[in-house]
């Protein structure tokens, strides 16, 4: 939990973000839009946060760290968290090092923007990577990654991933086993997890089981939900899409009941508006709803 947001009295109930699923290409890859257009547009759906992807061409000059954090400010938006995909299972150590080297650049990168919270993952299930060797390889990057996380007084957040856009190979880390083992290994209190439901679907695993396993240790979520292609079975990722929160196959009035039950206040960081911005709205307010209605007990 974020203990100023407890020091400073707000309300002990999660916060709002919102994160470009719908932009990525714009905002990575062809830069057809622009960040300060993306934060401007973020601020009109009622939100209190952006979660950045340290990809975005615009953050690549980190001399302009620093102006997207006042752009957001003065939006009245926080940047609470940062969206970072390193691949700690390259066979090559060397190969690691660098991996290692990006993701602090990307926590320095964090820290500047104002984020407390920057993800960390295990890296691609790359089919000549065994589980123990992957196992080991990724702990020692993430334990070099948590020493820098101290210096600047941040949180990683291990999430249970699908697969980052622009991976050959799903997560390394993606079933629910190996996540627990991972965690096992590295008891860091300054590795927390970010919990996606959807992603747990993915994997084919039951949501709220996922979240009971780990729940200890859930320190923000990514807020998406998941649909059957056409209503087609079976549930695989082939079969799956995104889509607007709270219509999926998520559950998400149980996920957020069992989150309060847990004294969960952080962020929630919503992936969604795959089809534009009125999907985004409408997914904000869903979430906007179910969290004012379970925190205050009027279920």
């Amino acid at each position: 939990m974020d203990s100023r947001d407890i020091q400073s009295g707000t309300p002990a109930r999660p916060r709002l973000a919102v994160f470009p699923k719908a932009f990525m290409d714009e905002l990575c890859v062809d830069g057809s839009m622009s960040l300060e257009s993306w934060i401007r547009m973020g601020a009109t759906l009622g939100i209190v946060g952006l979660e950045f992807y340290a990809g975005f061409l615009d953050l690549q000059d980190e001399s302009r760290w620093r102006y997207y954090r006042d752009v957001a400010q003065t939006e009245g938006l926080m940047i609470p968290m940062l969206c970072c995909s390193p691949d700690f299972t390259w066979p090559d150590k060397n190969r690691r090092a660098r991996e290692i080297d990006r993701q602090k650049r990307w926590m320095d990168m964090a820290s500047t923007l104002g984020a407390r919270f920057c993800r960390v993952l295990s890296g691609q299930a790359r089919p000549e990577i065994a589980r123990k060797q992957g196992l080991n390889m990724v702990t020692e990057a993430i334990e070099e990654c948590l020493e820098h996380a101290a210096e600047l007084d941040m949180v990683l957040i291990l999430e249970n991933h699908f697969k980052d856009n622009y991976w050959e190979y799903p997560e390394f880390a993606q079933s629910l086993d190996v996540f627990r083992a991972l965690l096992e290994k590295i008891s860091n209190p300054r590795l927390g997890v970010n919990f996606d439901p959807s992603n747990a679907i993915l994997a084919g695993d039951d949501p709220v089981e996922w979240l009971d396993a780990v729940i200890g240790r859930v320190v923000t979520m990514h807020a998406s939900d998941r649909f059957l292609v056409d209503g087609k079975l079976p549930v695989s990722a082939e079969n799956l899409c995104h889509g607007e929160i709270g219509r999926g196959l998520v559950d998400y009035p149980l996920i957020l009941s069992r989150l309060k039950g847990s004294g969960f206040d952080g962020w929630i960081s919503i992936e969604d508006g795959v089809e534009g911005m009125d999907q985004l709205q409408r997914s904000v307010d869903y979430l906007t709803r179910q969290i004012e209605s379970i925190w205050t007990g009027n279920e």
